[in-house]
């Protein structure tokens, strides 16, 4: 295959500007990630629609925060404004695990290299662009930005941080996916309009005086959230304030958003109707090279683009609205559709990559079998609040019709240079369950199934009940884990009648709020029980902006504001943890001891076996310990027992 030219990109250095003939940038972004022109990474999306509307666009990716700042500098001062993103992932969940350990690896540099970006990215890149250049506007957006618009918990650091606008000096924020917004901005900037003038753009955020009134805006109604300062004083007001983001967050026509903070009033305006399927469209059928910049061949892969090279984004959007999850919050609770047209012309651009062998890798988005649904009245979309579409039951008016996805697989399959497309991204099995779901009259779910499983799983199907006890699935915003056996057992009909052995692999979160070291037993009991020797398990990680971080670090439901617990100590995560490896011979002695100390000799002959329970357990001085609240909680009912005998 001949090699494209340079020009093909966007451009990351001088040399390259100048073959394109500029000698003046209108907008410089500065990204976290490496670039990879493909529409599943953000800088790129950013580039390529400001690209289209005739703007002169270079990119810094992984610029040295540490040395001369000659990577900030290169390029001067852009016309327009800067524009800043930590990447793909919010940058503290891309350094450290939920233990707070350093990782090793970055999947989005090249050769997987760690430490090719600051902790905290998007308030030290705009720090310094606000030294440099103290006169150029930052736009900042990206996940980072975009979650931490409001008074937020920050794990890594354990305390409340004010809107991301306030640590970082940042002009304007963009929160959510970009397109709109950032269309407008460019279409006013255009008009003459100073960027300071530009608070009439939805879905953007910013920084006023304190003493300054909210501008006008004749449609917006407005709602003030507890000031920054009174959070950091009473965590019911904090928990309060996240009540209210996610429902306005989530509505068609949301409410504008106050807050004081220091000397300054954050502004976040409502976001725009969730996009249509032209504008989804216009989006990905942009001119990607879909590869990444040439100058990293010889730094080596990066993997998160290995791992998506040969997949299709169909949509956006998840109406799940789980409460350990950050998808609604950043893409929306609505669903935004790709054409059917669209789809097809990029799996046939996938096709045509040099190392293409005939596989794609996934055909799908955040949850894969969402695809085209929407509310049957959206009228009644219009009005809702309510944070999930299919929790605690699914909406009457959602229609959840999979025929359109049974085609487009279909469709897929007949392209001759395809010889399997996966359905790699998760799937919503409470969806295709008709006890849960009873929108199957015509056997769409049915037939669906029947698709996924004989031509579209490579290897072992991917779902996510994420735990079995019914507690704890509500505070998650899950549905009961009778449904997954439910599943289950279609499931296996299915693979049974077409002799395929594709083993199903359920993935589940331990120390979630709500979830007691008891729960963790039953969970590996009723594991174990459906045959699962399970081989990891997702510590829960508390992350800007989700119902279960609100709860991890104020201790209440913010929609109740009742207390819940939490494992919190690293001896309580650990705990529930083990329970999960019941199988480890390092575990057992310790299993043993906590269950016989709950009474549950049931539960240690279900994970160990008879002779665990018959055996003399080894006796553990727990003297001067406190024990875990499930364990107090037994044993002062056994006491209270015991005296009333």
């Amino acid at each position: 295959m001949t090699e494209r030219p340079i020009t093909d990109w966007l451009p990351l250095t001088q040399k390259e500007v100048e073959k394109r003939g500029w000698d003046e940038l209108d907008v410089v972004i500065i990204s976290g990630d490496a670039y990879v022109d493909h529409p599943a990474f953000g800088t790129a999306v950013i580039g390529r629609i400001l690209e289209s509307e005739g703007l002169k666009v270079a990119i810094v990716a992984q610029p040295n925060w540490k040395d001369d700042l000659r990577d900030f500098k290169k390029f001067g001062r852009p016309r327009l404004f800067f524009g800043v993103t930590a990447g793909c992932m919010d940058s503290m969940v891309n350094h450290y695990t939920a233990n707070k350990r350093l990782r090793s690896t970055d999947a989005y540099t090249p050769g997987g290299q760690a430490g090719f970006r600051p902790d905290y990215a998007t308030i030290t890149y705009t720090k310094i662009l606000k030294e440099l250049f103290p006169d150029c506007p930052v736009l900042i957006g990206g996940i980072e930005a975009s979650l931490r618009r409001v008074t937020h918990y920050d794990y890594w650091s354990d305390k409340l941080m004010p809107s991301i606008l306030v640590d970082s000096g940042a002009d304007m924020l963009v929160y959510g996916m970009g397109e709109q917004p950032l269309r407008d901005i460019i279409k006013n900037l255009k008009k003459g309009i100073p960027f300071k003038q530009l608070d009439f753009i939805p879905q953007t955020s910013f920084l006023i005086d304190r003493s300054e009134a909210l501008p006008k805006h004749k449609k917006w109604a407005d709602v003030e959230l507890s000031s920054h300062e009174k959070c950091l004083e009473d965590k019911l007001a904090y928990a309060a304030n996240f009540k209210i983001v996610e429902v306005e967050s989530n509505k068609w026509e949301a409410q504008r958003i106050s807050q004081h903070a220091e000397d300054k009033t954050i502004i976040i305006n409502p976001p725009y109707k969730t996009m249509t399927e032209k504008e989804m469209d216009q989006s990905f059928d942009l001119p990607y090279t879909r590869m990444p910049h040439p100058k990293y061949k010889k730094r080596g892969a990066i993997p998160a683009y290995d791992m998506i090279k040969f997949s299709v984004n169909t949509h956006r959007g998840c109406f799940g609205g789980c409460s350990f999850c950050t998808i609604s919050a950043h893409q929306g609770k609505f669903i935004a559709s790709r054409s059917e047209e669209s789809i097809m012309k990029e799996v046939e651009a996938v096709t045509q990559h040099p190392e293409f062998k005939g596989y794609i890798s996934d055909i799908g988005g955040p949850s894969a079998n969402m695809y085209g649904m929407k509310g049957k009245d959206e009228s009644i979309c219009a009005k809702c609040t309510s944070p999930s579409c299919i929790h605690p039951v699914i909406c009457s008016n959602l229609d959840t019709n999979h025929s359109d996805m049974t085609q487009l697989y279909r469709k897929i399959d007949a392209n001759p240079k395809v010889k399997k497309a996966f359905v790699g991204s998760g799937i919503r099995y409470d969806l295709l369950v008709d006890d849960f779901n009873k929108n199957n009259e015509d056997g769409n779910h049915d037939e669906y199934m029947e698709q996924v499983i004989t031509r579209h799983v490579s290897g072992r199907l991917k779902v996510a009940p994420e735990h079995t006890a019914d507690n704890t699935l509500r505070m998650m915003r899950k549905p009961s884990f009778k449904y997954f056996h439910k599943f289950k057992e279609k499931y296996d009909q299915i693979s049974e009648k077409h002799k395929l052995k594709q083993p199903l692999i359920p993935y589940f979160i331990s120390s979630h709020p709500g979830c007691e070291e008891e729960d963790m037993a039953n969970l590996a009991a009723e594991t174990k029980d459906m045959g699962f020797q399970l081989e990891q398990v997702q510590d829960f990680t508390p992350t800007p902006m989700t119902v279960a971080t609100v709860i991890y670090y104020s201790g209440v439901h913010p929609y109740t504001l009742r207390p819940v617990y939490t494992a919190k100590t690293r001896d309580q995560k650990q705990n529930q943890h083990k329970f999960f490896f019941w199988y480890k011979r390092e575990n057992r002695d310790w299993i043993k001891n906590q269950l016989n100390k709950a009474k549950r000799t049931d539960l240690i002959e279900k994970l160990l076996g008879k002779e665990a329970v018959q055996s003399k357990p080894k006796t553990e001085n727990t003297e001067g310990k406190t024990l875990p609240p499930w364990l107090e909680k037994r044993r002062n009912q056994n006491q209270n027992k015991t005296k009333k005998r």
